[in-house]
């Protein structure tokens, strides 16, 4: 499941849930909306159960956008324990899978 969420809504995420998955976008972003159904199915999978899902609008939410550094959309990140592990401006599953995995080994 994913969630909606504004600047307080990432902070109390990431000061509550250990690993958290976060997809920035903007409305106007057609690879946003690509990627947006890939990013649903990945957090409906068993084994993401233990992670949080996190939408934020970049456009909207500049606290949470600074604290992962996004310089391009869409911009995925991935945060342990309320530091980010690793945020990159891609759209590629394959890629975000591999960050997800790298916050759950730390």
């Amino acid at each position: 499941m994913v969630q909606q969420v504004d600047d307080l809504g990432f902070k109390e995420a990431l000061s509550t849930n250990g690993v958290v998955a976060v997809k920035f976008y903007a409305d106007w972003c057609g690879s946003c909306k690509l990627f947006a159904p890939k990013f649903r199915r990945i957090s409906d999978e068993d084994e993401m159960s233990g992670i949080t899902f996190l939408d934020v609008n970049a456009e909207q939410n500049e606290e949470a956008r600074k604290a992962a550094g996004v310089d391009n959309l869409p911009f995925l990140a991935v945060f342990k324990d309320g530091k980010l592990i690793e945020g990159s401006a891609t759209s590629k599953e394959d890629y975000f899978r591999t960050m997800i995995s790298k916050a759950l080994e730390s």
